[in-house]
């Protein structure tokens, strides 16, 4: 692919944006937000289907709409994967067949015949893990001694014991206190014989293999999931299937936690067990406290569901109004197709990660903040700004002041969007420079965003981690034994730093005025790099994957001052290089989480060519013709309404475990990334025209130095 002449380029560059900038602000709902559907993969239909039998609603209108969108993402083989393109994922395969047959799909037809095919060959329902296995047991499909034993008095350990119920992740946190209940209470839907999945166990549930925990392999060097085994060939079928388990040693924490297991279903069998009822008041407590100012518990639809599940193991009336919200805040998350008459489910709403991004992607085209479009959206985020304390004052001493994810989720707002509000807010009002005419209305929204700013940086700068790094919910959220607890499967127990996070909140202070020599700034770099890899790259948590998290990295890095010829800036901008493919694009596959040596490859997509070019911008290579071919390859690949398609999932919920598409990705991203090359050209042309002159009227001081050569 050729690129055009300059000024050619600019001038698509141009239309490209106004087509993107008109459709984007045709999408915002009048109360200012922005907000786009969230997709994952097919368990959220699963297990939809699997509560409602448990809850026997098996009359529910959107069962059968569940149904068929799971036929609609079933693989050509017969199984369920993570993400398109993905092999056979076992846990999501039995719980798609177990829901088909709910809903009334005969077991000899040829999608059913398929997935059983499918299930078997990649060992059953006896490979699926420890969550997986409680839906089974909520159905009467295995006893619960088969499931991990989660005791309601975890509720009631203390924070300075090592195990306690602030030591684990936020999102673990909120699955763990309703999951206890169940455990204890032990509640069973029975079904009759013929709706059951024995046909799906190789094995009589008591002879399954233990739950095998991730433990704390590097992400560097693969998924967790996978240790103990060499990994597949990328195009292996079986990639996902669960490897044989690796000998354990006869000390170490995954066998405590096993000896420890069995103790807990040991005193769920007593007679005797003098703190049970406490502990589940508590739990119950808690989870109610919660639903407070939230869209349902976590505002997740994993705590939802066994929140319902909780509730009706407690006795809730289903007319109450504790079931109803959860109900509510469930269907809430439901969307349907009018067109195949198929319904989907979302795992959460994202609307202030979407607003945020969109104000900036705005400002990244010269938006007027004066428009009554940007200050409905401003105002709309300075609403949003959370002011009560939360679970993070477990372990820190800071005030309220940061962002959630969601709509409402006031116990759990997060650094990634926090940082990414306060830039949005930073940069909207930087537009148009002193000279930008002043309003009341605007002086008002200055005058707020100010307070809010200060507000939010002192929150953010406060869950700042011991190691110089930022997790996402909490702070100090590390205890890497807690990985090898039985439950740990879902890879996701603690809330570490992160390279790509830790550098998103270096970005939003260097946006607000912090350089190097700022303490706080000094520790995230150092934390930066230490955690680049040898190859240059750094590993993305919360994006696939390395792409999203070399992109944040330089932009971090030098947002904060680091030079743009230092050494690590260097390294990640040329492996970005080395990975541009030949149409000119960048693109990622998930299954880089659990082949780490394939990052960096896959499909091209629009959102991860934005990132790489962003990131190129910031490492000061914008006159390069990789970052040239990638925005004629984003101008080109766009459609005529001002979108891009990309089916790929980019987003990431829990690495080998679950993926995400955010249907607005490849919309707000390479709207930024072609604003912000377009200000880079104009940037270069003023260089150039003071270098000429420069040239022109040479100065006292003699010729000016040519700048740095690094590529």
């Amino acid at each position: 692919m050729e690129t055009l002449g300059k000024g050619s380029q600019i001038r698509e560059v141009e239309e490209a944006i106004a087509r993107t900038r008109q459709w984007l602000l045709s999408q915002q709902h009048a109360e200012g937000y922005w907000v786009a559907e969230l997709e994952g993969d097919s368990i959220l239909q699963s297990e939809t289907i699997l509560l409602l039998a448990f809850l026997d609603h098996n009359d529910s209108e959107l069962i059968p709409r569940l149904a068929r969108r799971l036929l609609e993402t079933q693989l050509a083989d017969g199984g369920w994967a993570m993400y398109p393109g993905g092999g056979v994922e076992i846990s999501a395969s039995v719980k798609a067949y177990f829901a088909l047959k709910l809903a009334g799909h005969d077991t000899d037809s040829e999608p059913m015949v398929r997935a059983r095919r499918a299930i078997l060959a990649h060992g059953g329902a006896d490979a699926v893990n420890s969550y997986t296995r409680f839906f089974l047991a909520l159905l009467g499909q295995i006893p619960y001694s088969c499931c991990p034993a989660v005791p309601p008095e975890i509720v009631l350990l203390p924070r300075w014991f090592p195990v306690n119920l602030y030591a684990v992740s936020s999102w673990s946190r909120t699955i763990i206190v309703p999951l206890s209940i169940v455990s204890a209470l032990q509640p069973v839907r029975q079904l009759e014989p013929e709706r059951g999945i024995r046909e799906l166990f190789l094995k009589d549930p008591r002879d399954w293999p233990p739950l095998r925990s991730p433990g704390t392999r590097k992400a560097s060097e693969g998924c967790p999931e996978a240790r103990g085994s060499e990994a597949p060939a990328a195009d292996s079928p079986s990639r996902q299937a669960r490897p044989p388990a690796p000998r354990e040693p006869l000390l170490g924490w995954t066998r405590f936690f096993r000896v420890v297991d069995q103790a807990l279903k040991w005193y769920q069998r007593s007679p005797w067990r003098p703190t049970r009822r406490r502990a589940l008041r508590a739990a119950e407590q808690w989870m109610l406290a919660r639903f407070e100012r939230s869209d349902g518990l976590g505002a997740i639809f994993p705590p939802i569901v066994f929140s319902l599940a909780a509730l009706r193991a407690m006795g809730y009336p289903d007319d109450g109004p504790e079931v109803q919200y959860c109900l509510r805040q469930l269907h809430d998350l439901v969307l349907e197709d009018a067109d195949s008459g198929s319904a989907r489910v979302q795992p959460c709403k994202s609307p202030v990660w979407d607003t945020a991004i969109t104000v900036r992607a705005l400002a990244a085209v010269e938006a007027d903040f004066d428009e009554p479009t940007m200050q409905r959206a401003v105002e709309w985020l300075l609403d949003q700004q959370i002011t009560r304390p939360g679970d993070w004052c477990e372990n820190v001493n800071a005030e309220p002041g940061g962002w959630c994810f969601e709509f409402h989720n006031d116990f759990y707002p997060d650094a990634d969007d926090t940082a990414m509000v306060l830039m949005a807010l930073a940069e909207a009002f930087r537009v148009g420079g002193a000279a930008r005419p002043a309003n009341p209305k605007t002086e008002e929204l200055l005058t707020r965003a100010a307070a809010a700013i200060d507000r939010g940086m002192n929150w953010l700068v406060a869950m700042q981690n011991d190691d110089g790094g930022w997790g996402a919910f909490d702070r100090n959220n590390d205890r890497q034994f807690l990985c090898h607890v039985p439950f740990a499967d879902h890879n996701a127990m603690i809330d570490p730093s992160t390279p790509d996070l830790t550098a998103r909140v270096l970005e939003a202070l260097g946006r607000l005025g912090r350089r190097l020599g700022d303490a706080v700034v000094d520790r995230a770099v150092a934390y930066l790099r230490e955690a680049q890899e040898p190859d240059g790259a750094w590993f993305g948590r919360w994006g696939v994957n390395y792409i999203y998290g070399t992109w944040q990295s330089l932009v971090g890095l030098t947002a904060v001052g680091v030079p743009r010829e230092d050494p690590a800036v260097q390294a990640g901008a040329r492996w970005l290089l080395a990975h541009q493919q030949p149409c000119g694009a960048w693109g990622e596959s998930p299954d880089t989480y659990e082949q780490p040596q394939r990052r960096g490859q896959g499909p091209a997509t629009p959102s991860q060519t934005a990132w790489a070019v962003m990131g190129l911008l910031a490492a000061g290579l914008s006159e390069h013709p990789a970052v040239a071919r990638a925005v004629q390859w984003l101008v080109d690949q766009q459609r005529m309404n001002g979108t891009w398609n990309e089916p790929e999932f980019t987003g990431t919920g829990f690495p080998c475990v679950f993926y995400l598409r955010y249907h607005s990705y490849p919309i707000y991203f390479p709207l930024m990334a072609l604003g912000l090359w377009k200000q880079s050209q104009a940037v270069a042309e003023t260089a150039k025209q003071s270098a000429a002159r420069a040239v022109a009227e040479p100065s006292e001081s003699g010729p000016a130095r040519p700048a740095v050569e690094v590529w």
